[in-house]
């Protein structure tokens, strides 16, 4: 993750005018934040997670992934690598306002960023859920941690790392395992 230095606040006007060049470009209380491509593990527990939730996304909600504008103020511009909205509130170019859901998948360069700015950011912001995925590693196991907005404030309401499953009511009623986000088994048809 790097931070470009500010010249001026940056503003959603000037995200518009930046380079289509595989980089995802984040706006925070006026902080340019730019990561690079997700890697293939990053893509594979996207996708995963995405069409998961698909499946069991009732009308009138949709399910996107990043990058997928979420335009919380005129400085702040987040893109959640999975999001579920009200197809009501989608615009063709972004979504103005916090989602029903906002989904992060951690790696080394974002994982504080994810855990502390963002969060903290979608609470102020009235985003009902927020989900972290850590991915996990040769010596730790994948994690899934979910929190519910409760009284203008994120609280935990469940937690899963590599076999165990996650159920949570929010937005849908959904069970994942981490470890079925993240295994690199080969699909069986």
């Amino acid at each position: 993750m790097t931070t470009l230095p500010t010249r001026h606040t940056w503003t959603v006007d000037d995200l518009d005018t930046m380079p289509d060049d595989g980089n995802r470009y984040e706006l925070l209380d006026g902080l340019l934040v730019v990561t690079p491509a997700p890697s293939r593990r990053h893509q594979r527990i996207s996708m995963r997670l995405g069409s998961a939730l698909h499946a069991l996304c009732p009308a009138g909600l949709e399910v996107l992934a990043a990058p997928f504008d979420v335009r919380l103020a005129p400085d702040t511009s987040l893109q959640p690598d999975v999001l579920v909205a009200s197809m009501d509130e989608l615009t063709e170019r972004g979504l103005p306002t916090a989602p029903l859901l906002a989904v992060e998948i951690l790696s080394p360069s974002t994982r504080l960023y994810d855990l502390n700015l963002k969060k903290a950011r979608y609470e102020e912001a009235g985003c009902a859920s927020y989900w972290v995925v850590d991915p996990g590693t040769d010596a730790t196991p994948p994690s899934i941690t979910a929190w519910d907005l409760q009284d203008g404030l994120f609280v935990e309401v469940g937690a899963a790392e590599g076999e165990q499953t996650l159920s949570v009511s929010r937005p849908f009623p959904i069970t994942l395992s981490p470890a079925g986000l993240v295994g690199d088994q080969a699909r069986r048809g």
